[in-house]
């Protein structure tokens, strides 16, 4: 391609929307600009890379094999009223309405769509195992789209859907699945790490999210430093060692006056105590019924876990119209004098308290030299809290530590929660009827592009890997009115192509400084500059990577081009 024709609009200026590095070298290098919010046209540059990681994508897939299909974007309600999810999805769900008032929803995923495809079409062990698999865009009504292309409304995502017999093929599909994300990831020239992770709105039970390893991801990982166990933040298991046998608090528990103390550490100062000393209790709804939570107070309550203690669709603190109605008060709410409809659960750490304190469900009052099971009594004790650094590996005894991340890929089992509810069954070997069993794979490739810019850039400008960059190597002549230049150019131009590969020609009558800074902003691999030593038949090879620059000979550039175009693939 010749840089002239190229509709490559590069910027100088840092957007002042933009707020992390990725989204703002790939709006500055020209690869994307902003239509709305959360919603962004792909230029020639961003098009090609999208193109290099569904090229992967497709060709790991279908390794596997998955096979290829294209479902609508548009579904219409009806599928995912069966599922349940037409109530319980949210409002990032993007519902709109037909000429007729007939609902419908723009896909953020397929999961209904492709059951009922397969339920209306297999209906036979004989045809099953089966993995379905498409690229397409999705939307979602992000409440706040941000990072450019990696939280946005509108995105790009291979699903893969896989329908097994038995729970044991589930088994073999999910692991095909993981170890062709590994293979893409790897391929994609990504730094990552699989790790265990809740299903979400998804549902289903076991999971990995693949994670690009990033200090501007939006999510924690908390990994261990002695063995391989690594996990999202709100899936990731805290071991509960039961302490010493507690002593009772002297004088017993005692109802003491707290005009104004809410917070912890407004307890903290008014009692003269540790965090560690209080119980926090919190009120949410889960689907219909309300529930109150306890953790210690220098603990962090983990709303997935505690969403997964009820089973719930949907999990959301108490309001204070609904607080009211219950005639608990906010800021002292406690596990004493509860309506008997509230159910109470406590993190494991709980229950070693002693010499606590407690709201007392009163306004203006807490109880202090509380003593969990001999002051109230709590039925489940589990963990609902969030795992903190140097806490111990639940796997190996090890410490945590923990690092960021952003999920670039997501493998679930689901099961039967879909094929029961939607009815896709098979006929067994006996000829009797049993529910499909599921898995659903998910990689987001718009958001892989940005990951790979945010772990591949310097100061200058974007340092592509070599199996996603949109061209392989940039030619580029310092004077294009130098005759010498300009010919040794085009000819070593035309040269590459034929030898297959990606070639960027600058062939603009531009300064040689705008073409190089133009040239490290979109960085690609190799730069090949023709200056002044053209006459000659010498030319500087540049490594975008490493930096390493060698003058060589015209006729040794192709070897020299092979050897460079292995390593960088290495």
């Amino acid at each position: 391609m010749k840089q002239s024709n190229l509709f490559l609009p590069t910027l100088r200026e840092v957007p002042t929307e933009a707020e992390i590095v990725s989204h703002q070298l790939m709006v500055r290098a020209g690869l994307i600009r902003q239509l709305v919010s959360g919603v962004y046209t792909y230029l020639p540059l961003g098009h090609r890379v999208l193109r290099k990681v569904q090229q992967i994508v497709r060709e790991e897939m279908d390794r596997a094999g998955a096979q290829e299909i294209s479902m609508p974007a548009i579904q219409p309600a009806e599928l995912w009223q069966e599922t349940g999810r037409w109530d319980a999805y949210g409002p990032e769900l993007m519902r709109l309405k037909d000429r007729h008032s007939r609902d419908f929803v723009l896909g953020p995923t397929h999961e209904e769509v492709v059951t009922g495809l397969v339920r209306d079409n297999l209906n036979t062990y004989k045809k099953l195992p089966i993995n379905l698999y498409q690229i397409q865009t999705k939307y979602r009504d992000e409440v706040r789209p941000r990072f450019g292309v990696i939280r946005s409304r509108e995105f790009i995502m291979k699903d893969a859907y896989s329908f097994d017999t038995s729970r044991d093929g589930l088994d073999v599909s999910y692991q095909s699945m993981y170890d062709a994300y590994s293979r893409i990831f790897s391929r994609a020239g990504l730094k990552y790490r699989a790790v265990e992770a809740d299903a979400g709105a998804i549902g289903g039970k076991g999971t990995h999210e693949f994670m690009a390893l990033s200090d501007i991801g939006e999510d924690t990982i908390a990994y261990c430093t002695s063995c391989d166990y690594a996990a999202n933040l709100e899936k990731a298991e805290v071991v509960y060692r039961q302490g010493a046998e507690k002593q009772e608090a002297a004088g017993g528990m005692e109802k003491v006056p707290t005009p104004d103390v809410k917070t912890i550490e407004q307890l903290m100062n008014h009692f003269h105590m540790e965090a560690r000393q209080f119980i926090k209790a919190l009120v949410f709804k889960a689907d219909d019924r309300f529930v109150v939570a306890l953790v210690r107070g220098d603990h962090e309550l983990n709303d997935i876990k505690l969403k997964n203690v009820f089973d719930a669709n949907v999990l959301t603190m108490a309001s204070e119209a609904e607080m009211n109605e219950l005639g608990i008060p906010i800021g002292f709410v406690g596990p004493f004098q509860l309506p008997d409809t509230i159910e109470v659960v406590a993190d494991f750490a709980v229950q070693d308290m002693t010499g606590a304190v407690a709201g007392a469900n009163e306004k203006d009052y807490h109880y202090k030299n509380v003593t969990p099971g001999k002051d109230f009594a709590i039925k489940t004790y589990t963990d609902l809290r969030n795992i903190v650094e140097g806490d111990e590996c639940p796997r190996c005894g090890g410490h945590i530590a923990f690092a960021r991340g952003i999920e670039v890929g997501h493998v679930f089992k689901l099961g039967t929660r879909y094929s029961e509810k939607m009815g896709a069954k098979f006929l067994d070997v006996n000829g009797k009827e049993q529910p499909m069993v599921m898995g659903c794979y998910g990689i987001g490739v718009s958001r892989t592009v940005a990951a790979c810019v945010e772990q591949n850039n310097d100061e200058n400008g974007i340092i592509w890997p070599w199996t996603l960059a949109p061209y392989q190597i940039h030619v580029v002549p310092v004077n294009v009115k130098n005759d010498e230049q300009r010919q040794l150019a085009e000819s070593l131009y035309e040269q590459l192509l034929a030898e297959g590969y990606e070639v960027l020609l600058d062939d603009r009558a531009e300064r040689a400084g705008v073409k190089f800074k133009d040239a490290d902003l979109i960085g690609l691999p190799i730069r090949i500059t023709v200056g002044g030593k053209a006459a000659e038949e010498i030319v500087e090879v540049k490594v975008r990577k490493t930096g390493e620059a060698l003058e060589i000979q015209t006729s040794e550039l192709p070897e020299r081009i092979k050897a460079l175009s292995v390593s960088l693939q290495a």
